[in-house]
C-alpha cells in the first residue's frame, strides 16, 4: 500500500514537472487560457474580427490575468532577434486592438515569447496608431499596379512566394 501511494506520488510529480516545462515553452503569464491557436491546446477555429478596423487574426493565446485583464500572447519559434522586427511588432498589437474590440477591453500589454525570451510590449497609442496605419497602407497597395520591397532581408526574400517576378528582389 505504501509503495502504491510513492508511486502514485512520483508520478504526479513528473506530470506536474512536465506542465510547468510545457508552461514555459509556451511563454504564458500565470492566469488562465481564454484563447488558444496552437497544437498544445484545444485550437480556436474563429479567428478574432474587428469590422470597424477591417481586422481579423488568431493570437496563439490570450491569457487572463488574476487582475482580469486580457493579454495576447504570439509565439515565434526562432531566438530573440538582436532587432525586434517591425512586423512581428505589428502582428501582436494588432492582436492587442482585436482582443480590445472583442472583448470591449483594452490590454495594457502584449507577449512577445522567443525561444530564448519572453519580451511584455506595452500596448501605446503610438502602437495602436502604427497598425491602423499599416492596415490602411495594405488597402491601399492592394489596388497599386506595384509596391516596393520594403525590408532588407535577403533571407526573407529568398522564401518570397513571388520572388520569381519581383525586380526588387535581394541576393
Amino acid at each position: 500500500m505504501l509503495l502504491g501511494a510513492v508511486l502514485i506520488f512520483i508520478a504526479g510529480f513528473i506530470l506536474l514537472l512536465r506542465a510547468r516545462r510545457l508552461h514555459v515553452t509556451t511563454g504564458l503569464p500565470t492566469g488562465t487560457v481564454v484563447y488558444a491557436d496552437t497544437a498544445e491546446w484545444q485550437p480556436q477555429t474563429a479567428p478574432l474580427i474587428s469590422r470597424r478596423y477591417g481586422l481579423v487574426g488568431k493570437p496563439d493565446y490570450v491569457v487572463r490575468l488574476a487582475s482580469g485583464a486580457l493579454i495576447p500572447v504570439e509565439v515565434k519559434s526562432r531566438r530573440r532577434p538582436a532587432q525586434l522586427p517591425r512586423h512581428h511588432l505589428l502582428q501582436l498589437a494588432t492582436y492587442c486592438l482585436l482582443v480590445e474590440e472583442t472583448a470591449k477591453q483594452t490590454p495594457p500589454h502584449g507577449l512577445l515569447h522567443y525561444a530564448d525570451a519572453t519580451l511584455q510590449i506595452p500596448f501605446t497609442p503610438e502602437l495602436r496608431r502604427a497598425v491602423l496605419e499599416t492596415a490602411e497602407a495594405i488597402r491601399r497597395g492592394r489596388s497599386a499596379a506595384d509596391l516596393d520591397r520594403d525590408h532588407a532581408d535577403s533571407a526573407r526574400c529568398r522564401h518570397c512566394g513571388v520572388r520569381y517576378a519581383c525586380a526588387q528582389a535581394l541576393g
